[in-house]
């Protein structure tokens, strides 16, 4: 059965370049020019992939509501943000609430076939991991399970963990007791710009729910002015 992509994006122009590409790929496409639309319609559907745009008719903010909408309804689907607004506190709020990724406007179609490619592929193998033969990197008492980009801590799951946070631990924990510089970990996420202040934010969330299975956590700590590093307890 095809993948089921959704869309939300109030400009007819780009909304229907965007599902005839993604339907050129062989997905179910269901596209919606409201936040109210797409609140009717996904009580009845559950998609693979939401694409959100942010700003739609009157409302600035619509995308942000849509997205916690959805992740209440669903909190394990993929959503992208695709959308002008590209100031950085818009970023944080997108994958604060649990966006999988936020991409500026405007962007290929090429690209954003690969990148739904990519999030569907990742998902997959989330839903799936035992059927996985798994890599697991150990440093101390975490756990990175690399092909389903989960993680845990001393056995049990870190829960909702994105997978831009996933990319950091990663880089973080490569040479524990080492300084990962603003820079190393700005291209561990992924994305076109990323500022010292998101970068901030992220590990400030990872902490966040690490503390949640261990209150005493602090394997993190804070370089001024240059990054961060890990240091392993054990």
């Amino acid at each position: 059965m095809a993948k089921h992509i959704v869309i939300v994006e109030d400009d007819a122009d780009q909304r229907e370049n965007y599902q005839v590409a993604l339907e050129q790929r062989g997905y179910q496409v269901t596209a919606f020019a409201s936040k109210e639309s797409a609140q009717e319609g996904l009580l009845q559907i559950k998609p693979d992939v939401v694409i959100l745009d942010i700003i739609m008719q009157d409302n600035i903010d619509a995308g942000f509501q849509l997205c916690s909408d959805i992740l209440k309804r669903y909190p394990h689907i993929p959503v992208l943000f695709l959308t002008e607004r590209v100031e950085e506190i818009d970023r944080i709020i997108g994958l604060r609430m649990g966006a999988w990724d936020y991409q500026p406007k405007p962007v290929s179609l090429g690209f954003l076939a690969e990148k739904v490619a990519t999030l569907l592929r990742l998902s997959d193998i989330r839903e799936a991991p035992q059927e996985l033969e798994q890599t697991v990197r150990e440093v101390g008492q975490l756990q990175l399970l690399e092909e389903s980009r989960l993680a845990q801590w001393a056995g049990q799951d870190i829960e909702g963990l994105t997978l831009t946070e996933f990319r950091m631990l990663e880089a973080l924990t490569r040479r524990p007791g080492h300084i990962v510089t603003y820079d190393v970990l700005a291209q561990a996420t992924h994305q076109h710009y990323v500022s010292n202040n998101t970068i901030s934010t992220h590990i400030r969330n990872i902490k966040r729910k690490i503390k949640q299975l261990d209150n005493d956590f602090d394997a993190i700590k804070s370089e001024y002015g240059m990054g961060y590093r890990w240091m392993d307890s054990q």
